[in-house]
């Protein structure tokens, strides 16, 4: 049983670490949470998400799961039912890139069609996940991009599919007041692509390998003039 009280034991005094960084002081700490990197992973769900600073803008949102992990206790699997257990893998929300999809005019000759561009990524990721006949299989059949996305995610046609990524973040401080990241797939190139099937051999693979500066998207630091308080009578604080 759990004591309560203290008993007679000798106390270490606690050191100062200057490894543990971990937002639980523990070396062997792994976030509930996907974090930017090279990782393996399935979509477990994709829907639009509209963007507030945009009219008629959408971000493609891709829920995932990593693999399951030994002695590992991630969040709840519905939080409307804790019956259900905890998941076993990380887990987190992954934009299609970086930016919003919207209807842009970029000059006299080149026009962004939101739609088009939606639909450009849903091919990608259908060929990845082999899921190419479902996309061919509903060609012209729905009058809207909101539409096509539902089907396909309520179709489900990608289950079970795993994928080798490399995963971007920007970063943001979140609540507790430690680093988090906003998750999104690099834009495919030439010189790479943030996802393909686990099917590929290694040497064949043309994922990117995560590289933090070409990846992460570092939050803005505000400059200041001194670290001396206004107010020296002030207890010194930082901003949230």
């Amino acid at each position: 049983m759990l004591k309560t009280k203290l008993l007679n034991l000798k106390i270490k005094k606690k050191m100062i670490s200057t490894k543990k960084t971990d937002s639980e002081g523990n070396d062997n700490f792994i976030n509930k949470s996907l974090q930017p990197g090279n990782t393996v992973i399935k979509v477990t769900r994709i829907y639009l998400d509209e963007f507030p600073f945009e009219e008629n803008a959408y971000n493609l949102i891709l829920e995932a799961q990593g693999v399951d992990l030994d002695n590992f206790e991630g969040f709840n699997i519905d939080n409307n039912d804790e019956s259900k257990g905890k998941h076993k893998c990380q887990v987190g929300r992954i934009k299609s890139n970086q930016w919003a999809y919207v209807n842009k005019q970029l000059n006299d000759e080149i026009t962004i069609i939101r739609d088009d561009e939606i639909v450009k990524f849903l091919r990608a990721f259908c060929f990845c996940t082999d899921t190419t006949d479902w996309l061919d299989g509903v060609d012209d059949k729905y009058e809207t991009i909101e539409e096509l996305v539902a089907a396909f995610n309520n179709d489900y046609p990608f289950k079970d599919k795993w994928l080798n990524v490399c995963i971007g973040g920007r970063e943001y401080q979140n609540k507790a007041g430690y680093t988090a990241y906003d998750l999104f797939f690099p834009k495919f190139t030439r010189n790479g692509v943030p996802f393909e099937s686990i099917n590929i051999e290694h040497s064949d693979s043309k994922v990117y390998t995560f590289d933090d500066k070409e990846h992460i998207k570092r939050k803005e630091v505000k400059e200041v003039d001194s670290f001396e308080p206004k107010n020296k009578n002030d207890n010194f604080e930082l901003d949230d």
